[in-house]
């Protein structure tokens, strides 16, 4: 038996063994769409999570002879625009959906510094859950496997035996 991850507050128990082979299929289909979105969500989190710590690292790099110097400012990943350095203890940072912020170094450093543990939280909350469907995954297969390798085991012994003929 193995217990279903859709309602993490009251765990239902369902005896896989007295599935069909055509609902365990189904339900290993489910289970493959939703561990790859687990696995997508969990790439997307890592993305974010080198994004803020590269933010946070590029923050360490400055220094204090930097005062106007030239720099290129990242308007996109890929578009860089010129500019200067005019205060080392301002920076605006963009915080999501055209939103801005400014701070201090050291606050913008503390504020990459919350995010990267943040989005760390979230990777290890959604590692569990892929653990828990991964784990229900295998259930299911293995309940499979061993379904379909009696029906196999039963058709082998059915066409092994010679057809009982009645004579008059």
């Amino acid at each position: 038996m193995a217990a279903t991850p859709s309602a993490p507050a009251k765990s239902e128990m369902i005896d896989l063994t007295k599935l069909s082979p055509e609902q365990l299929i189904q339900i290993k289909q489910e289970f493959e769409q939703e561990i790859t979105n687990v696995q997508d969500s969990l790439s997307t989190l890592h993305g974010c999570q080198a994004k803020y710590a590269g933010s946070k690292e590029a923050l360490g790099t400055f220094q204090p002879n930097w005062e106007n110097r030239q720099i290129l400012v990242p308007l996109t990943s890929s578009m860089y625009v010129p500019g200067r350095v005019k205060d080392l203890n301002r920076f605006v940072i963009d915080i999501g959906t055209g939103y801005y912020i400014e701070k201090d170094l050291e606050g913008s450093k503390d504020y990459f510094k919350r995010r990267v543990e943040y989005v760390q939280e979230q990777i290890e909350k959604i590692e569990k859950i892929h653990l828990q469907k991964t784990r229900f995954y295998n259930s299911v297969m293995s309940v499979l496997e061993m379904k379909q390798a009696a029906a196999a085991k039963l058709q082998s012994q059915q066409q092994s035996q010679p057809a009982v003929t009645q004579s008059s």
